[in-house]
């Protein structure tokens, strides 16, 4: 079992900047990736970043490459979203995840097993 709690999220003018924290606690934090998803009101849940066990590999989508950095403390079980150049359209509520298993793709949210309840994010015009 993985237990997740995010915090940071709030609001902010564009171009601001905000950064997530993900504090994971149960299984051992430093054997499995990390990903961040949104979802906006009326879409679907979308992938933004994801980061490997050891932190050494990451993963963006192209709406947020450049803008947005993923990294992770083993040593603090937390993973972090530092969210810069924000844009309305980054308006939404944020989760973390954890992947425990191996197989499937990070940029996949079906193939993550535990999630957080989520921390919402708004960007002003």
């Amino acid at each position: 079992q993985v237990q997740l709690a995010e915090s940071g999220g709030g609001l902010v003018q564009a171009g601001g900047s905000l950064r997530l924290s993900c504090a994971a606690s149960g299984r051992t934090f430093s054997s499995y990736a990390m990903g961040w998803f949104r979802q906006a009101p009326g879409k679907e849940r979308e992938f933004v970043a994801a980061i490997s066990w050891s932190g050494g590999i990451t993963y963006y989508a192209d709406s947020v490459k450049g803008r947005f950095t993923i990294s992770r403390d083993n040593a603090k079980n937390t993973v972090y979203l530092q969210m810069n150049s924000l844009k309305p359209e980054d308006t939404a509520v944020y989760y973390c995840a954890a992947k425990t298993r191996y197989s499937g793709s990070v940029y996949r949210s079906d193939t993550y097993d535990y999630w957080g309840q989520g921390t919402q994010v708004t960007v002003s015009s």
